[in-house]
C-alpha cells in the first residue's frame, strides 16, 4: 500500500498524509483542510518525524558559491543556497524527503519574493514539503546575504 494517501486521527484532529508502508522511517506531513492548502506556497503545516529517528540540524546555507562569490540578486542567491542545503545534505547522506523543517530568513521581505522562494523549494523537495517558517530581517550576517536557510532534517 505504498503512497497510498491516508487519514489520521489524532487527538481529534484529522491528518491527511501520504504514507509509504516500507518505510517506517518516512516522515509523516499533515496539512488540515481547516487551515487551507500550504504547498502552493511551498510547505506543509506539520511534520511528525518518526519516534526512531536521529535529528540533524543545518546550519544558514546562503547563496555563495563554492569560490566564495555572491550574486547581488535575490533570485540567484537563493537557487545556489538551495544547491548548498542539497551538498550539505549529501554531506550527512540525507536526501530532500527527510527534511522535516526548513526556517528561511530573508532580508528586505516583500510579497514579491514569494514566487522565487516558492519556486525554489518545491523545485527541491517536490510534494514532500517541509515544514517552514520565513522569517523577514534587516540584515543577516553579511551585508551583500539576500537569503539563507536552516534545515532540521530526521535522519534514518
Amino acid at each position: 500500500m505504498a503512497n497510498a494517501i491516508k487519514n489520521l486521527l489524532i487527538g481529534g484532529l484529522l491528518i491527511m498524509a501520504t504514507s509509504a508502508a516500507s518505510n517506517a522511517q518516512e516522515l509523516t506531513l499533515v496539512n488540515p483542510p481547516s487551515l487551507g492548502d500550504p504547498t502552493q506556497f511551498g510547505y506543509s503545516t506539520a511534520v511528525i518525524v518518526p519516534a526512531n529517528a536521529r535529528v540533524a540540524y543545518i546550519s544558514g546555507q546562503a547563496g555563495f558559491d563554492r569560490t566564495g562569490g555572491l550574486s547581488p540578486d535575490f533570485a540567484e542567491q537563493v537557487a545556489q543556497a538551495y544547491a548548498n542545503l542539497g551538498a550539505a545534505l549529501d554531506g550527512i547522506g540525507a536526501r530532500p524527503d527527510q527534511v522535516a523543517k526548513l526556517t528561511i530568513y530573508v532580508v528586505d521581505h516583500d510579497m514579491s519574493k514569494l514566487g522565487v522562494l516558492s519556486q525554489n523549494v518545491i523545485a527541491m523537495f517536490g510534494d514532500r514539503l517541509p515544514a517552514q517558517t520565513l522569517v523577514p530581517v534587516a540584515r543577516l550576517a553579511l551585508d551583500p546575504m539576500l537569503f539563507e536557510v536552516e534545515a532540521v532534517v530526521a535522519l534514518d
